[in-house]
């Protein structure tokens, strides 16, 4: 028997286990990653991200050192906004990273380009904050790793990264 289908409706918003994930003015939130396709293009999507860390360390998208998943035979451009503050906030820096990555058949993930513009730079003289393009996480990952000398306060890192990925076969 036929029927109609209906789009999908709900008053107060849409929810999952109780958390909003679409409000009643049409807002997205509590997503955990979002991905961005173009039903015309099938072979790429955008996805945004958000990645933390301390100190010398690898970025991770969780507290179990999640790292962003890129799929093989691709093309990828990335875009991520740095920000890192000591813990008692008298020195930060704030940068925008822009970078090509490419990724083969076997899921090897190859740096092509970065560019670095740093935004504000007030971190104290004899001290050294980095961050850079991590790709040694494994097959078809990548995420950035940080580094922290001359000092023993604790640095936090923030990223907010958006990769668009075009499929390279």
């Amino acid at each position: 028997m036929a029927g109609n289908l209906n789009t999908l409706d709900s008053v107060g918003g849409f929810s999952v286990s109780n958390k909003v994930i679409v409000n009643h003015t049409y807002d997205a939130k509590n997503l955990n990653t979002l991905e961005v396709r173009n039903n015309f293009y099938d072979d790429s999507f955008a996805q945004h991200y958000i990645l933390r860390g301390t100190n010398t360390s690898t970025l991770s998208v969780d507290n179990v050192n999640g790292i962003i998943p890129i799929p093989s035979n691709t093309m990828n451009f990335v875009e991520a906004v740095v920000i890192a503050v000591n813990d008692d906030n008298t020195a930060s820096i704030t940068q925008k990273l822009e970078s090509a990555l490419q990724v083969n058949g076997t899921g090897v993930v190859t740096e092509l380009s970065t560019m670095t513009t740093i935004i504000k730079d007030s971190i104290p003289e004899g001290q050294t904050w980095e961050i850079d393009v991590f790709t040694g996480g494994g097959a078809n990952k990548f995420s950035y790793s940080t580094t922290r000398i001359g000092t023993t306060k604790t640095v936090k890192w923030c990223v907010y990264v958006k990769v668009v990925s075009i499929d390279w076969t």
